[in-house]
């Protein structure tokens, strides 16, 4: 599940310092491109802070495709190259107040939690900081010490921050839900819980207030999901139901079918996973009627409806034997097997096809899994079918065969490929929209189902299947 991202953190340390949120400026180019030894830590912290989104314009510029490998490479060296502007800054001899902040800063984008909390304690300590670069930098060293387990160190600062000025209701959202996840991290759920429910009711709060925004929307969906996380690992079905349901309200009073089908989506399912599938399934009826009730515009009640009527069959397999593939043509590198032959393990059908853009994102993190996990009883099966052509050009069924042979070896996908003459197994599975993933558990039952993919879908996938792992 993703909670907070990185990014979101560093676009409000941006906004309280006033950093750069377009291109890179001619100073800080050349902060990059010449000795750093007198260019201002302020300019490289300013560069370091821009560096993806100076990346993705060029990209964009050059019509390079948008992939996740190619987010991960980016994000990767935006951290090295704060990592290398702190130390460069660091190993200067004098050093002011403001320096030691955009160090911190600096440290913060590379993830060297020590360097951050380090460098903003010295800042904090400077003589007469900057009342907003200084309730940035408490927020962000309470954030640091959730991470680090150091709960009374976290109290401290949040305190500290409540004092001050000025006091941001995002600030104290980021500060909450990261003691919730470190709190859950240590299975103590109740206090997750407590610190989720303040995240999400500030989080919510600025939702309501400032109108409907993509962070705003992330930010309450994030701790939202927490509160119900917190909740269900503490086993109060009640409170978890509960916390579902107000994202679903919540959703429908700003007009957002999204989030008011992804509350409802997920109490479904909770429903389904928790035992009480026919409540599950009255449920997503009365949602419907609730879309059409509750949201206030008919695009919005359509695309809500819409949402959650593509999930019903999904639905009604969910917690269901998984039935036997069918129409199946050819099966490699392994041989022709049933479900049944499968049952003890857990298997994967990653529904696909070659000219899936979506289907690629989640390649690595399938061939990684099936090499950390198979010894444990994972099964991965690509399950595709024949579309008669390959690489632009029309192919018979032996020739899609070769194709998908060297689209195999190609992207270094270890796990078994399963090829079907049609349609058959995908409508058996609801897996008409691509990519679609099905987890089955070792007695043959069918646990997770989703289409599309993402990289909160990825985690959450992995999640699940880690948890069906451990089932004995």
């Amino acid at each position: 599940m993703k909670y907070f991202a990185l990014f979101a953190i560093l676009a409000a340390a941006a906004a309280a310092v006033n950093a750069q949120s377009g291109r890179v400026s001619a100073a800080s180019s050349a902060a990059s491109s010449s000795s750093s030894a007198n260019v201002p830590v302020k300019t490289m912290f300013d560069e370091a802070n821009g560096y993806n989104k100076a990346k993705f314009t060029e990209y964009e510029a050059k019509k390079v495709a948008y992939s996740e490998n190619l987010r991960l490479q980016t994000v990767r060296e935006q951290k090295q190259l704060a990592a290398k502007y702190a130390a460069a800054a660091s190993a200067r001899v004098t050093l002011s107040g403001e320096d030691h902040y955009y160090i911190g800063l600096l440290h913060w984008i590379a993830e060297n939690l020590d360097g951050t909390s380090e460098s903003l304690r010295k800042y904090l300590a400077s003589p007469e900081p900057a009342a907003d670069k200084a309730q940035t930098a408490r927020s962000i060293v309470a954030v640091v010490a959730a991470k680090q387990r150091k709960f009374d160190e976290a109290m401290a600062a949040i305190a500290e921050y409540s004092k001050n000025t000025p006091n941001k209701r995002s600030d104290r959202t980021r500060m909450r839900v990261e003691l919730a996840k470190a709190y859950f991290a240590e299975k103590k759920w109740t206090d997750a819980a407590a610190h989720a429910a303040e995240a999400y009711a500030s989080a919510k709060a600025v939702l309501l207030e400032s109108g409907l925004t993509q962070r705003g929307l992330d930010e309450t969906l994030d701790t939202g999901m927490q509160l119900f996380e917190s909740h269900r690992a503490g086993g109060n079905i009640k409170e978890a139901d509960a916390a579902l349901d107000d994202l679903r309200k919540t959703g429908a009073s700003i007009g957002s079918p999204s989030l008011f089908a992804y509350g409802a989506d997920k109490l479904i399912t909770y429903m389904i996973e928790s035992g009480r599938k026919p409540l599950a399934m009255e449920t997503y009826l009365n949602s419907l009627i609730q879309a059409s009730k509750e949201l206030s515009t008919a695009p919005a009640r359509d695309q809500a409806i819409k949402l959650l009527k593509k999930r019903e069959n999904q639905y009604k397999l969910l917690g269901e034997p998984a039935p036997e593939l069918a129409g199946i043509d050819q099966w490699f590198p392994g041989k022709l097997q049933t479900l049944k032959d499968l049952r003890g393990k857990v298997v994967l059908l990653d529904f696909w096809a070659t000219w899936c853009g979506p289907c690629f994102d989640a390649f690595p993190s399938l061939a990684e899994w099936h090499r950390d996990h198979a010894r444990d009883g994972l099964a991965i099966l690509g399950v595709t079918r024949y579309y008669g052509e390959g690489e632009g050009f029309p192919l018979d069924n032996p020739a899609e065969i070769a194709f998908l042979k060297r689209f195999k070896a190609k992207h270094d996908l270890p796990y078994d490929f399963v090829v079907a003459r049609d349609q058959s197994s995908q409508f058996l599975y609801a897996a008409t929209g691509l990519p679609t993933t099905v987890l089955i558990d070792r007695k043959g039952v069918i646990r997770y189902i989703e289409s599309g993919t993402n990289p909160t879908r990825i985690e959450e996938l992995r999640q699940v299947m880690l948890k069906l792992l451990a089932e004995k």
